[in-house]
Order: C-alpha cells, then sequence, then structure tokens
C-alpha cells in the first residue's frame, strides 16, 4: 500500500503543476504577450516566447502525463478501482464511485490528448520552435487557444469528479 500511497501524492503533485501552468498560460502569459506586443519601448514578446514559454511548456506537457500515469496505475493498483472499470464509468458493476472517477479519468484524457496532439505541435510553430508560415502561424494559434481554453473548462468538472470518489460526496 505505500506505492499506492506515493504514486497517490505524485498524481496530486503533477496534477497540481498541469493545473497551475494550464491557469498560468491563460490567465496570465496570454495577456501578458499581448501586453508585450503592444509595448514599443519594452523587450516585446520574445521575452516570454523566447524563454518563459518553452519551458513552462515542457513542464505542463511532462505534468500532464505524469497526472495521467499515475491515475491509471492508482487505479490498477487499489483493489477498490479497476481501469477498464473507470473507462467503462462503472456500468455494469454498479459502482458510483467507478462512474464518477471514470468521468473525471475521462476528461482528463480528452485533456491529455489536447495537450500532446493539439496545444503542443501548435505552440511549436507559434514560438518558432518549428518552422512555419504565418498562415500556420495564425491557424497553430486558434487551434491552440481552443484547446486550451477547452482545458480550462474540463478542469473544474474533471476535479470535481475525481475527487468525489475519495470523499464521499453523492452521485446519485
Amino acid at each position: 500500500m505505500e506505492l499506492t500511497f506515493i504514486d497517490r501524492w505524485l498524481h496530486i503533485l503533477a496534477g497540481v503543476t498541469w493545473i497551475g501552468l494550464l491557469y498560468y498560460f491563460n490567465f496570465v502569459q496570454a495577456q501578458a504577450m499581448a501586453e508585450a506586443g503592444a509595448d514599443e519601448g519594452g523587450p516585446g514578446p520574445a521575452a516570454i516566447g523566447k524563454y518563459v514559454a518553452p519551458r513552462a511548456l515542457l513542464w505542463f506537457r511532462w505534468a500532464a502525463l505524469v497526472t495521467w500515469l499515475t491515475g491509471a496505475y492508482y487505479l490498477m493498483a487499489w483493489p477498490a478501482y479497476s481501469l477498464g472499470g473507470a473507462f467503462s464509468l462503472g456500468f455494469g458493476a454498479g459502482n458510483l464511485q467507478l462512474t464518477s472517477i471514470g468521468i473525471g479519468a475521462w476528461l482528463g484524457t480528452f485533456m491529455l490528448f489536447n495537450v500532446w496532439v493539439l496545444i503542443w505541435p501548435n505552440q511549436k510553430k507559434i514560438l518558432g520552435i518549428v518552422s512555419a508560415t504565418d498562415e500556420e502561424k495564425a491557424k497553430a494559434r486558434r487551434v491552440a487557444f481552443l484547446a486550451s481554453r477547452s482545458n480550462v473548462m474540463m478542469s473544474l468538472p474533471m476535479l470535481f469528479f475525481m475527487q468525489a470518489s475519495n470523499h464521499g460526496i453523492p452521485m446519485g
């Protein structure tokens, strides 16, 4: 059981890092980049885009993956749960805890997909890590923006459902 305890804390720590960076990108950095671009006397958006954003994105995407993997491991290691039971939302088992944690797990899975498949590849274009035309960068900005805002919208229900199963919040 000790490994499950450590895994649970690693899951929580990685999740706090992931969601904290998600909120940073959406509520702090996006506005800061716009202000830096408009500031004619300042260093411009490159100060953030070249030095801060790539490092923050590194932590962001790996925190997302560690959160998902430790959550999956926890479901496999803890006798009361199962990975298949959670992803099938507890149907057939009559287990509302599995339904609750399953909804959270599905939301987290969609969010992980957004990070690795939509946000990160498009941010590489936006930040100049990979070459892209101005048209490709404009499209990348829109896709990354929508995926990131979708993750913000999913984050609160995900946190609610994943914790509801552990804290006796009635689900039905």
